[in-house]
């Protein structure tokens, strides 16, 4: 998974000296991962096109990046069968939450 992508941004659009908070919970038979900022957020104008190749958003100014992060990281994510979701408030920070199915292991062939 392309979980770096999210870490790299959390703390790429935050403020020096605030912090990032990533989690890992197993919920029956998937797993959730959570990336959380308290950074610049996301526009709401802007989610819709988020995981788009090449969107980034209205307000990063000189931040540099490519636009392709999240297009992959949320590519990778349906390839696992799962799915990623954003919340975000402009000034307060950004969420991002994957969610993957667990498989279960299937038994040795004799």
């Amino acid at each position: 998974m392309h979980m770096t992508s999210l870490i790299s941004n959390a703390l790429k659009y935050s403020p020096e000296g605030t912090t990032v908070d990533v989690s890992l919970a197993v919920h029956k038979m998937m797993i959730e991962l959570r990336a959380s900022d308290h950074g610049i957020g996301i526009p709401a104008q802007d989610v819709p096109n988020l995981f788009q190749p090449f969107h980034r958003g209205a307000n990063i100014n000189a931040i540099p990046g490519t636009g392709l992060g999240l297009s992959i990281a949320k590519n990778v994510v349906k390839l696992h069968g799962g799915d990623i979701t954003v919340e975000s408030v402009v000034g307060k920070g950004t969420t991002f939450v994957v969610k993957l199915p667990l498989e279960q292991a299937q038994p040795a062939l004799a």
